[in-house]
């Protein structure tokens, strides 16, 4: 499906972001006029849905916080019962270059998920250390699921086509890392098609990074945690969702 011919949902998971979102949505506006952006504020304690809606964002309101795999299955849904064929993830912390969604979304005709991958060649964005060997070991592990070769298997930049739309609609996990790690196992285990784009990151528009060294660590621990918990569940098949 041509991006042309598609109805493309963007959406922005966004907890405490007032400071950023703003400027995100008018940017992914501005890259892809067409698209409706959707930004989910997470049960925030600031102005993030305010602002967000200033900015000319549809807005989904969490009642508390549930975390990025919460706030997506909610953007999926409403993809889903409102006949949206493409879903785009983006940060509301204005690390990922909204120029980048179009080529996401054009490599949907021949994929059913496009992963923006950090890792790929592109940028210099790098993790060093225990994070760095963690994170090949998943991304080759990964990798074998997928059929295909990975090297980002944790990016929040991603675009979903119509069959994974439909997927996690009823499927996209909500427990903590579902949304990166379980979600591409969920894909690829249901047949779906998963590629990557190489992608340059950018530098946090506001805010600070919640994971310092510590924090980061104890992130890729859980991630493989949760790589082997998404491989012990029974297999999606995508003709058993609506």
């Amino acid at each position: 499906m041509e991006a042309a011919e598609s109805r493309v949902l963007i959406v922005l998971p966004a907890l405490n972001e007032e400071e950023s979102v703003a400027r995100v949505v008018r940017d992914v506006r501005n890259a892809i006029p067409s698209a409706v952006v959707v930004v989910v504020d997470d049960g925030s304690k600031d102005r993030t849905g305010i602002v967000a809606a200033e900015a000319g964002a549809t807005v989904l309101t969490l009642p508390f916080n549930l975390g990025v795999g919460g706030a997506m299955r909610a953007g999926f849904r409403f993809a889903r019962d409102n006949g949206f064929d493409v879903v785009v993830q983006v940060d509301a912390d204005g690390q990922h270059d909204p120029a980048a969604v179009l080529q996401l979304i054009r490599g949907l005709g021949e994929a059913d998920l496009m992963i923006g991958a950090r890792f790929a060649g592109v940028g210099d964005y790098g993790v060093r250390g225990p994070r760095k060997w963690a994170m090949r070991i998943l991304a080759s592990v990964m990798s074998r699921v997928a059929r295909t070769r990975l090297t980002d298997v944790t990016s929040g930049f991603k675009a979903a086509g119509p069959r994974a739309v439909r997927l996690f609609a009823d499927t996209f996990p909500a427990e903590y890392l579902g949304d990166t790690v379980e979600a591409l196992v969920i894909a690829a285990r249901a047949g779906l098609v998963v590629r990557q784009l190489p992608v340059e990151m950018r530098e946090r528009q506001a805010g600070s990074p919640s994971h310092h060294p510590f924090k980061a660590a104890v992130y890729l621990v859980r991630a493989c945690a949760a790589f082997g918990l998404a491989m012990l569940r029974p297999r999606t098949r995508l003709e058993d969702v609506r």
